[in-house]
C-alpha cells in the first residue's frame, strides 16, 4: 500500500512538473512571438492602472489571446508587476516581452511642442492651451502672475521663450515647458552676450533680445536675417528711426486687422518706432537662435533701408532715393501674388 502511495504521489509530481514545464514553454512562446500590430499606434496606461488590470486591457485590445498568460507570467517574474502608467507607442514586429519591458520601464512616447519663431506669447498661450497632452497650471495666470513664476523682472512676458521644439512626456505641466524654454533662452542670450563683438549698439541683453524680434518679424528668407540687422544696426548708431511696421502692428494689439494706414503709422504707441527713437521697450515676439546671432552680428554693408519684394526677399538700399525707387517698383506696383514672407 505504501508502494503505491509513493508511486502515485512520484508521478502526481511527474505530471504537475510536466505542466508546468509546458506552461513555461508555453508562455516563452507567447511572450516572443510577435504582436498582432499591423502598423504603428499608441497605447494608453492610465494612472492606478494595476497588473491585472493591464493584463486584461492588453486582451480587450486584441494584443493577446488571454491575459491568464501575463498572470502566470507575474508568478513567476513579480518585478514585471511594475508597470508604469504613460502613453506607449507600438510598433509592428513588437513582442509582448518587449512591450512589458517598456512599459516597466517607464518608456513612454516623447510628444513635441513648438515655439515658432515670430509667435507672440498671446499666440503661444493659446497654442499651449489647446494642447490635450500637456497639463494645464498657466490658463488662470496673468502675464505677470506668470513672470513671478519664471522668476523674471523683465517689463514684459513677450519674448521671454527660445523658439525652439520642446520634448515631453504626457500630463507635463506647460508651466514646467515655458520654464524650460526661457531657460534655454537665458542661456543663448546670455552666451551669446558674452561673446559679442565691441561697438554694438545695445546696453543690455534685454536690448539685443528685442532687436532679435524685430528681425525676426521682419524676415521672411532666412539668409537675410544678418542684412536686416545690419539695416536696423548702422539707423541706431546714426540716431536715424528703425520705421519698422512689425513694431506698429504689435502696438496696435487688436486693432490691427491686415492693413497699416498713414495714420497708423504717425499714432504714438511705446512700439512704434515711426514715432518713438530708438528700440520699442520690449520685444515683440518669440526669437530663435538665428535671430539673435543675426542681432550680434549684422552684417556690415551700406544699407539703411529695405523694402519688400513680394515674394518674401526684400530690396536693400545704401540711400533714399534708391529706396523711394524701390518702394514704387515693389509696393505700389504690387504684383498680384504678392505677399511679405515665402510661402510654407
Amino acid at each position: 500500500m505504501l508502494k503505491r502511495l509513493i508511486l502515485f504521489f512520484f508521478l502526481l509530481a511527474a505530471v504537475a512538473a510536466g505542466a508546468t514545464f509546458w506552461l513555461h514553454q508555453q508562455l516563452q512562446r507567447t511572450l516572443a512571438a510577435p504582436l498582432p500590430v499591423s502598423e504603428e499606434r499608441e497605447m494608453v496606461v492610465d494612472q492606478g492602472t494595476w497588473f491585472r488590470k493591464f493584463a486584461m486591457q492588453l486582451e480587450s485590445e486584441g494584443l493577446v489571446d488571454s491575459h491568464l498568460w501575463l498572470r502566470f507570467a507575474a508568478q513567476l517574474d513579480p518585478a514585471v508587476t511594475a508597470i508604469k502608467a504613460g502613453d506607449y507607442r507600438l510598433e509592428p514586429g513588437m513582442t509582448l516581452q518587449q512591450l512589458l519591458d517598456k512599459v516597466v520601464a517607464g518608456e513612454t512616447i516623447d510628444y513635441t511642442f513648438t515655439l515658432i519663431e515670430g509667435m507672440t506669447v498671446k499666440q503661444l498661450r493659446q497654442s499651449l492651451q489647446a494642447n490635450e497632452r500637456l497639463t494645464h497650471e498657466t490658463g488662470e495666470l496673468t502675464d505677470d502672475e506668470l513672470l513671478r513664476a519664471l522668476g523674471s523682472d523683465a517689463a514684459s512676458l513677450e519674448g521671454l521663450f527660445l523658439a525652439e521644439t520642446y520634448h515631453f512626456k504626457k500630463g507635463m505641466s506647460d508651466l514646467e515647458l515655458l520654464k524650460r524654454a526661457h531657460e534655454d533662452l537665458n542661456r543663448v542670450l546670455d552666451n551669446a552676450w558674452a561673446e559679442r563683438a565691441k561697438g554694438l549698439p545695445y546696453a543690455s541683453p534685454y536690448e539685443v533680445l528685442i532687436m532679435a524680434s524685430i528681425i525676426e518679424k521682419e524676415t521672411g528668407v532666412a539668409s537675410e536675417r544678418s542684412r536686416i540687422a545690419g539695416v536696423f544696426v548702422r539707423r541706431l548708431e546714426r540716431g536715424m528711426r528703425l520705421q519698422t511696421d512689425p513694431t506698429v502692428i504689435y502696438g496696435m494689439g487688436e486693432r490691427y486687422q491686415g492693413k497699416i494706414t498713414r495714420a497708423d503709422l504717425r499714432r504714438p504707441t511705446p512700439w512704434n518706432t515711426y514715432v518713438i527713437e530708438g528700440l520699442p521697450p520690449t520685444p515683440i515676439a518669440l526669437v530663435g537662435r538665428e535671430a539673435i546671432k543675426a542681432a550680434l552680428t549684422p552684417d556690415d554693408g551700406k544699407a539703411l533701408y529695405f523694402v519688400a519684394k513680394g515674394d518674401g526677399s526684400h530690396q536693400f538700399s545704401n540711400s533714399l532715393e534708391a529706396h523711394n525707387r524701390a518702394v514704387r517698383q515693389y509696393q505700389l506696383r504690387r504684383r498680384a501674388d504678392y505677399r511679405s514672407s515665402p510661402e510654407n
